[in-house]
């Protein structure tokens, strides 16, 4: 069910905003094959703990009963499948905020259609955390100064979010050297000393804690209280076209949402058949939250901050992005 997905550069989201103008058939690729009175929809997904819902509502039948059946493809970030979905390669995607903004305000018509996943608002306690190695030198936020920090994504929710810790620490977070790194080569990059720290996310952060790693700050708690982190997508142009397989994915989503937010020992019992993470790590990793609806604050709040920090060629509309 999961295919690699070839990584689009950010830079590509240009290409792909026109090529959504452009006119003619959109073809099985972008409209989704039906059989049986079941639609075959693709989904961009990141291998993280984040997707658990997903995989849990293929699991419990919830797409199925609803006419749907995914084709997963994976990527190491939501800036990558971004110009998948825009393009018509997929018809929905899982992306953080902060690329989604970015998306929107380089023209790229993008739609969220179902709340992914929130910070459990717990500072060192939250799925996703700034990590060190055993020893490190570096004890605070505001240490990252002149320091290499692995992030999945560049100019992306973890690099803004990171930006916001150094900020809030008293630190200059335009002397931090932000290398991009997948989340699942951040463990071993961070124990053998090619960088400083990672902004990781699970099930990657429990790996660094199980090799000693310290969480020396939590980022997305930094952003707002309860952050929203990432969303389910699709393009405008899918949603016109197809507005019942939209509204499919959203009710078979919700339900995926909701019963693995009631149920967090099946939702990381389901992250070892999409992810690599030894049964021994798997009891430390840290569940994010699976609300039904995003927090529009946070949201806005990381609009503010992508403008502070230069990410946005414009102000982003967040009316024309959420649900």
């Amino acid at each position: 069910m999961r295919r690699p997905l070839t990584a689009l550069a950010a830079g590509a989201f240009l290409v792909t905003a026109s090529a959504c103008g452009s006119s003619g058939d959109p073809g099985a690729a972008e409209s989704g094959s039906s059989s049986g009175g079941t639609t075959t929809v693709e989904l961009g997904l990141i291998p993280i703990v984040d997707v658990a819902p997903v995989y849990l509502g293929q699991k419990k039948g919830f797409y199925g009963k609803h006419g749907l059946k995914l084709r997963i493809s994976t990527a190491s970030g939501g800036a990558a499948i971004v110009p998948g979905v825009a393009s018509g390669q997929f018809q929905f995607g899982f992306s953080n905020v902060t690329s989604l903004l970015l998306a929107r305000s380089s023209g790229v018509p993008v739609k969220a259609v179902s709340n992914g996943i929130a910070s459990t608002g717990l500072r060192g306690k939250d799925f996703a955390g700034i990590a060190v190695k055993k020893d490190s030198p570096v004890k605070s936020a505001k240490d990252l100064e002149g320091k290499k920090v692995a992030i999945n994504t560049l100019k992306n929710i973890n690099e803004s979010a990171v930006r916001e810790s150094v900020r809030k620490d008293g630190g200059d977070p335009d002397k931090v050297k932000f290398v991009e790194l997948a989340f699942d080569q951040m463990p071993a990059a961070l124990d053998g000393g090619q960088v400083d720290a990672v902004c990781a996310v699970e099930p990657a952060l429990a790996t660094i804690k199980s090799q000693g790693g310290q969480v020396i700050a939590s980022p997305m708690v930094d952003v707002a209280a309860n952050t929203t982190v990432a969303l389910y997508f699709t393009s405008t142009r899918y949603q016109q076209q197809h507005p019942d397989v939209v509204k499919k994915f959203q009710a078979a989503t919700a339900e995926s949402l909701a019963y693995a937010d009631a149920h967090p020992d099946e939702a990381r019992q389901v992250i070892t058949t999409y992810t690599k993470i030894p049964a021994s790590v798997l009891a430390q990793v840290t569940l994010p939250k699976w609300p039904a609806e995003p927090n529009r604050e946070s949201v806005e709040a990381l609009a503010r901050l992508g403008e502070q920090d230069g990410f946005f060629k414009k102000a982003p509309d967040v009316d024309a992005l959420l649900p």
